[in-house]
């Protein structure tokens, strides 16, 4: 037996429940993990309470990220033995392959030993927040030196990774925030310029800072009526990707500066990356360099134990958080 956390009905996080389950064997290609940590993601919190891309079947586990020690290989596992650290490649599926308990199973070509300096708790904040903004940034948009990039919701996890990676390859980047209480602590993080979306006009202040050329590339998890003003600000050709959807508001198609400046505007989910066996490996490389180099330094906002995990729901769903959520075991 293990245990495990599932939902039996939607709800807030109260809905949430740490269970015994029976703990099965590793199948053919696949490891099972001792978990140690397991970042949080605003996508669990919209599982359990039904507004995910996926239906689960009740009672259903949850969680795309974890790090651990392999406990058991499956047949044909070759490159992987019990007792090696390592940390979990978001699955397609959390509900096929949950990572919310003491024990999960994956299968090996979503498993990375990553850098021996990691400690389990930063090991855990990787993938998703890297593989996500790396995925937008440099394989849609080909983000590099010069230009200028807005990233809203800035100081999530997928912000804060957005931040970096602009910064490594030579790109400004311009944080927008809903207010001036994260501004230092982004310009701190290496946010060239931090925008207030209730203390500024962003159409203006974003044409301030970019200049007659406008912004390249703008990668939004927000939506709503800030799309307006975002392409406002943009450069003639620019690309907005869009991975997200946190305004509760409709979000406008803006005709006129998308036909006046050739704009792409276009969804984007993780998945593309992890999906594609080519691209998810040129993501590895790049975002492994950075760990090992240190300018990609996954920021912890605050760790919780595993059997305070409704908590944790709760303070992921406070939007008070600065960078990644943990969970140890």
């Amino acid at each position: 037996m293990t245990r495990v956390v599932r939902f039996h009905q939607h709800g807030g996080p109260e809905v949430l429940r740490i269970e015994d389950v029976a703990l099965s064997p590793p199948g053919s290609g696949e490891v099972q993990i001792r978990v140690k940590a397991l970042g949080l993601n605003r996508a669990e919190a919209l599982l359990r309470a039904a507004s995910y891309i996926e239906t689960p079947t009740l009672p259903s586990g949850l969680g795309l990220e974890a790090a651990g020690v392999i406990e058991a290989i499956g047949v044909g596992v070759k490159d992987f033995a019990p007792g090696d650290s390592v940390s979990v490649i978001p699955p397609q599926s959390m509900i096929r392959w949950p990572a919310y308990g003491e024990f999960a199973t994956y299968p090996a070509g979503l498993v990375v030993k990553h850098p021996p300096s990691l400690d389990w708790q930063t090991a855990a904040a990787v993938w998703m927040q890297y593989l996500t903004a790396y995925g937008a940034l440099i394989d849609i948009a080909g983000l590099h030196s010069g230009d200028h990039v807005v990233i809203t919701a800035a100081s999530s996890s997928v912000g804060l990774a957005a931040i970096q990676i602009a910064n490594r390859v030579g790109a400004t980047a311009i944080a927008v925030t809903r207010t001036s209480a994260k501004r230092q602590a982004l310009l701190d993080a290496g946010a060239a310029e931090v925008v207030t979306l209730a203390e500024e006009d962003l159409a203006a202040r974003l044409n301030e800072i970019a200049g007659p050329e406008g912004v390249r590339v703008v990668f939004d998890a927000v939506g709503g009526p800030i799309f307006e003003p975002l392409t406002a600000a943009m450069s003639r050709g620019g690309i907005l990707i869009e991975y997200g959807g946190l305004s509760r508001e409709p979000t406008p198609f803006p005709l006129p500066a998308v036909l006046s400046k050739t704009l792409t505007l276009r969804g984007y989910l993780v998945h593309e990356i992890t999906g594609n066996p080519v691209k998810l490996e040129a993501a590895k490389a790049f975002i492994v360099e950075g760990l090992e180099h240190g300018t990609l330094r996954p920021l912890i906002d605050r760790t919780f134990a595993f059997d305070q995990i409704v908590e944790a729901h709760r303070y992921l769903e406070s939007n008070e958080q600065f960078g990644k959520i943990v969970v140890t075991i």
